[in-house]
């Protein structure tokens, strides 16, 4: 099986690209879902955020506020961190039980783990090959606004929380350039499909 790497930086259109490779019959697991799962009522994961950053951060309901997290983690490197280094191994963890599964039933597949972090954590060097989504950076920007409703501000210091595009293009063994429409990233993906089915076989 070819274990892939599928990364980029905040709002630049990984879903979608995702969701392509997912119709072309690559398996592909989303990091946000397995994020949310990890942390979910009664795992340890919530446990240990709420130890480390207290009750405010649930909902009336016992799941994790995570808008109210995110919000004070942007704004400091050192509890962002924090989050990341609870939140990380669990996450990858999750990730390779579902490649273990996948193997046993489908050795000759791609599987595609979609992680908005795998560079920075390091977790990237765990697989075959490693895809960048990109887009331009004013593209970008108006992207995250608009999703999260966000200022420009703010959403100016979301992306600037993470590493660089640039940087994280100089990792990668294909890219995927969403600027544009989705007929042309729906190519790209087709074309950089066809790269990996080689290699899987």
């Amino acid at each position: 099986m070819l274990k892939v790497g599928l990364t980029g930086s905040i709002a630049v259109g990984k879903s979608y690209v995702c969701e392509c490779f997912r119709e072309l019959g690559c398996h592909v697991l989303d990091a946000d879902k397995t994020a949310r799962d990890v942390v979910g009522p009664g795992t340890s994961g919530l446990v240990q955020i709420v130890r480390e950053f207290g009750s405010d951060f649930l909902q009336p309901n016992g799941h994790l506020d995570r808008k109210a997290l995110a919000n004070l983690v942007f704004a400091d490197d050192d509890k962002r961190q924090l989050l990341n280094s609870i939140v990380h191994p669990l996450v990858i963890e999750e990730q390779d039980g579902w490649i273990r599964a996948l193997e046993r039933d489908d050795a000759h597949g791609i599987a595609i783990v979609d992680a908005a972090l795998m560079i920075e954590s390091g977790s990237y060097r765990r697989f075959d090959k490693i895809v960048v989504v990109w887009c331009e950076p004013a593209i970008q920007l108006s992207r995250l606004m608009a999703r999260d409703n966000l200022s420009e501000s703010e959403a100016k210091q979301r992306i600037a929380a993470q590493m660089s595009q640039e940087e994280k293009k100089s990792f990668a063994d294909h890219l995927i350039n969403t600027s544009a429409d989705v007929e042309d990233v729906r190519r790209q993906v087709a074309r950089v499909f066809e790269q990996l089915w080689a290699n899987s076989t």
